[in-house]
C-alpha cells in the first residue's frame, strides 16, 4: 500500500504538522479566553506533559503500523512526530521553570533532588535532548549504525515519562496505566519480532 507521493508530501504531511500544533494552540487560546480552570499554570503543565507522552508513544507506534499496513512512507513521519514530542517536553519544562517556579533555581534543584517524579521526568528530558539534536539527515548519515543505537534511548525515555506521570498522579493511576499498557504492547511487539528473527536464523 502506498499513498501517491504528491498527496503525501503536499497534503498529508503538512496536515499532520498542523494537527500536531493544535494542543499548543488550544492552551495558548485558553490563556486569553480564560478556559483553563482555577489553576491555569497547572493545567498547562499537565497538558503539555500529556502531549509529550502521547507523541512519544505515537512515534514508537510508527514502525509496527508500517509493518502492519506495508506503508513504508509512514517512516518519513516518525522524525517529525519525535520532534513534536521534544517540542512539547521543552514547553512542559519551560512553563514549570518560569511560571510555576518563577526561575527560583534553588527551589527547582531541590524539587529535582527531593521529588522522585520530577527526578525521573528530568532524566527523561535529558535523554531526549541527544535524540532531538541528532534528528537531522546529516547526523543520521554521520553516525551511521550508531544513530540507531542512540535512538534506542526512546524506550527508556518513554518508560521514565510514564513513571513520571504515574508518581505525579499518585492515587488515580488509570490514565498512566493506559499509557503503560500501550507501551508494553509496543515493546512486546518488538521483542516478539526479535525472537522470531532469531528463531528463523537458527533454522
Amino acid at each position: 500500500m502506498r499513498i501517491p507521493e504528491p498527496y503525501f508530501t503536499k497534503v498529508l504531511k503538512p496536515l499532520l504538522f498542523i494537527i500536531s500544533l493544535l494542543p499548543a494552540a488550544y492552551l495558548t487560546a485558553g490563556i486569553f479566553y480564560d478556559w483553563l480552570g482555577a489553576n491555569p499554570v497547572e493545567t498547562i503543565i499537565r497538558n503539555l506533559g500529556d502531549w509529550t507522552l502521547r507523541f512519544l508513544l505515537i512515534t514508537l507506534a510508527i514502525s509496527p503500523l508500517r509493518r502492519l499496513t506495508g506503508m513504508a512512507q509512514l517512516l518519513r513521519l516518525r522524525r517529525m512526530l519525535g520532534l513534536y514530542a521534544f517540542f512539547y517536553a521543552v514547553l512542559h519544562l519551560v512553563i514549570y521553570i518560569s511560571l510555576e517556579q518563577s526561575f527560583d533555581w534553588q527551589e527547582i534543584i531541590s524539587d529535582i533532588l527531593e521529588r522522585p517524579f520530577i527526578t525521573v521526568g528530568m532524566l527523561s528530558f535529558i535523554l531526549l535532548i541527544p535524540l532531538a539534536a541528532t534528528s537531522t539527515t546529516t547526523a543520521i548519515r554521520k553516525l551511521g549504525k550508531n544513530w540507531l543505537r542512540l535512538h534506542q534511548l526512546i524506550y527508556p525515555i518513554a518508560i521514565l515519562a510514564i513513571l513520571h506521570f504515574w508518581w505525579l498522579v499518585k492515587a488515580d493511576t488509570r490514565e498512566p496505566l493506559i499509557y503503560a499498557v500501550i507501551l508494553a504492547l509496543l515493546l512486546f511487539e518488538r521483542l516478539l519480532r526479535f525472537w522470531l528473527k532469531k528463531k528463523l536464523k537458527r533454522h
